[in-house]
């Protein structure tokens, strides 16, 4: 573990002008009300490379969205991938990937995808965290499932939270470990007290194993992060709970603050949470889904992915309480009742009209022309790769689009293939003179959604850094000088 860090001071300025962001944020808006609105997809080639120098599936493909952020004062976009495509087997080295994105600014259609900058996550000593599942299973080590992403908006360092520990760690812009925050010990994985099992499924309290923190969100001013568990813990209900922790951490000293219930729909079909995106100091976004559609292994139907706007104010802080068989009594979050967006209502005709299964990605970007904002949905593809559990045999897979025809072969080509039923289990295997026309690996997906001041109840974005607010206080004295000084010349 690293020490950690002394952040910026947060000056009493940027605090004070929080609201007037806000404010100047509405007074953007143009006015109008409507639901969020689908405008375009891309679907993402499965065999893309990152820049990495990979040249292999286990070392340079593109595993798309396991989290989405954009960073709105250096109008980057930024790509989190998960732990690799080695099922926690195999030595992939943890990354990010920023990528560059055209927007139409009339329409809010995206287009021309591209990766433009591969950062590898690294420990203090440089060494890389790697998406191997913990070994021992007492101890994390460098093991690392990233799930989470977000930019601090005062340090520009990195925050990632990850499944396997829960943890949440964060790294400056090169990737390097600058600390960990301190994790709950009630959401750690335990048979006892301080007797941890990160790897095994044999804990009897704690997270879910590999359900850790798998949304994250940061506050406007930076001064706080939210880690969201996947699902309930195991003291909680396990698979049938319908409790999610959201945990508040204060990023001055990486320490845990709060903790609240999230109430899932259900907990049938793999359900959980995907993405956790701030709306401003109290309000989120939660996308939850099923584990249903279009996959490496996967179920294709029914599917369920939709996106629910919560509010925190008012909530308990359940940080000493146990939910003793997922029963809580108590204030939840708000969440509402009807979804935000229903991510499974428009779909693709590169995917033949299925429903991809693992949207986990959700971010909020630019404005647009009319004032309103794009909003991005993503996939995580798992690499299309598919894995006999517990052994390091892969496979890709391959769909048919137009069909539900799935077929599964020996990685990187299209030998000894075996059908995939609906059910996402083996089916038989492929006879001689398989025609491959028209399979293609299961690609990433990124949609474009227009949304609203109205829709998002007053979004308030990332604060700029101290230096942007004095650029634009010259600016705005500027402007001010240059009127004063036309007015007396005339």
């Amino acid at each position: 573990m690293t020490s950690p860090s002394p952040l910026l001071p947060r000056s009493l300025l940027q605090r004070a002008l929080l609201p007037l962001a806000a404010a100047l944020t509405v007074a953007f808006s143009s006015g109008a009300s409507a639901s969020p609105t689908f405008v375009n997809g891309l679907a993402l080639p499965g065999d893309l490379l990152d820049l990495s120098g990979g040249t292999t599936a286990n070392t340079g493909r593109v595993g798309y969205f396991s989290d989405i952020y954009y960073d709105n004062q250096r109008n980057e976009w930024w790509a989190l991938s998960d732990r690799g495509p080695g099922g926690g087997v195999l030595n992939y080295e943890t990354r990010v990937q920023r990528f560059t994105l055209d927007v139409n600014r009339d329409t809010g259609a995206i287009s021309n995808f591209q990766i433009a900058q591969t950062v590898k996550f690294t420990d203090g000593a440089g060494l890389a965290y790697n998406g191997l599942a913990p070994n021992p299973g007492s101890a994390l080590g460098r093991a690392f499932d990233p799930e989470g992403f977000v930019i601090h908006p005062v340090t520009g360092n990195m925050i990632v939270s990850d499944e396997y520990g829960a943890s949440l760690r964060e790294f400056d812009r090169t990737g390097k470990l600058v600390r960990d925050y301190t994790i709950p010990e009630n959401l750690r994985p335990t048979t006892g007290p301080g007797v941890y099992n990160y790897n095994p499924d044999a804990n009897t309290e704690g997270r879910r194993i590999n359900r850790g923190f798998e949304g994250l969100a940061i506050s406007p001013d930076g001064r706080y992060a939210y880690a969201m568990l996947q699902s309930a813990m195991v003291n909680e209900g396990g698979g049938d709970g319908t409790i999610a922790r959201i945990v508040k951490f204060d990023t001055a000293t990486g320490q845990a603050l709060n903790q609240y219930a999230y109430r899932m729909e259900g907990s049938s079909q793999g359900r959980g949470i995907s993405a956790l995106v701030a709306l401003d100091d109290h309000r989120f976004l939660v996308l939850e889904r099923n584990n249903r559609g279009l996959g490496s292994a996967s179920e294709l139907t029914p599917q369920n992915k939709k996106v629910y706007e919560i509010d925190l104010a008012g909530a308990d802080d359940i940080s000493a309480v146990t939910l003793a068989g997922g029963v809580f009594n108590g204030k939840t979050v708000t969440k509402t009742g009807t979804p935000f967006v229903d991510l499974g209502a428009d779909t693709l005709a590169a995917l033949g009209g299925q429903v991809p299964e693992k949207f986990e990605g959700l971010a909020i970007g630019p404005r647009l022309n009319d004032g309103s904002f794009l909003m991005l949905a993503g996939t995580d593809n798992d690499y299309s790769v598919s894995q006999i559990e517990g052994s390091s045999t892969q496979y890709d897979v391959y769909f048919k689009p137009g069909t539900t025809l799935r077929v599964q072969c020996v990685i990187c080509s299209f030998e000894n293939c075996s059908y995939l039923k609906a059910s996402g289990k083996l089916g038989d295997a492929v006879g001689t003179g398989f025609d491959s026309t028209g399979f293609q690996l299961i690609p990433g997906v990124l949609d474009a959604y227009r949304v609203t001041d109205a829709d998002l109840g007053g979004y308030v974005s990332p604060v700029p850094e101290p230096s942007t607010y004095a650029l634009m206080f010259a600016g705005l004295g500027m402007v001010a000088f240059m009127k004063r000084r036309r007015d007396r010349n005339t």
